[in-house]
């Protein structure tokens, strides 16, 4: 009798065999996932750190620079809503602290994103040129006249 129960079951145990590693696939949780299959670099914060070093290492200033990077962000990240000047100037800092060795001499250029650069217009609200939009916290949104494609003027 016990060898007959273990005949039915050594096809289940065959397929339970097949079938673990595609079922522990599913079950880990998606960040784990997508750590072993995404290359280093595929994501827009690392794709506009890429652009916006690669053009200020070859010369350029600091605003075709960052209107290229900011760009290539806006246009690939997969957000609902739009990325804000500000949250993309974080994005290019915090992928060129976390992998220094991708984006050598780097940081150098990372202040201009911030406003430290002399003439450079960094990225803030409503396209002023000082850091108080960086300070003052939410900006009032004018009481007449706003549309909806006014909210997202960025």
């Amino acid at each position: 009798m016990v060898a007959l129960r273990s005949l039915r079951l050594s096809p289940l145990l065959r397929l339970g065999v097949v079938l673990a590693p595609v079922l522990a696939a599913l079950v880990l949780p998606a960040p784990v996932r997508s750590q072993t299959t995404v290359a280093a670099g595929s994501d827009p914060s690392s794709k506009g750190a890429e652009v916006y070093c690669f053009m200020r290492q070859s010369g350029n200033d600091h605003e075709v620079s960052w209107t290229a990077a900011y760009a290539l962000i806006k246009r690939q990240s997969a957000s609902l809503f739009k990325t804000s000047p500000q949250h993309g100037a974080v994005m290019i800092t915090e992928a060129v602290v976390n992998n220094p060795s991708a984006f050598p001499d780097c940081g150098r250029y990372l202040g201009a994103l911030f406003g430290s650069e002399q003439g450079a217009s960094a990225p803030t609200q409503r396209g002023t040129a000082d850091n108080s939009a960086f300070a003052e916290g939410p900006m009032a949104i004018p009481s007449g006249g706003t549309t909806r494609d006014d909210r997202y003027n960025y």
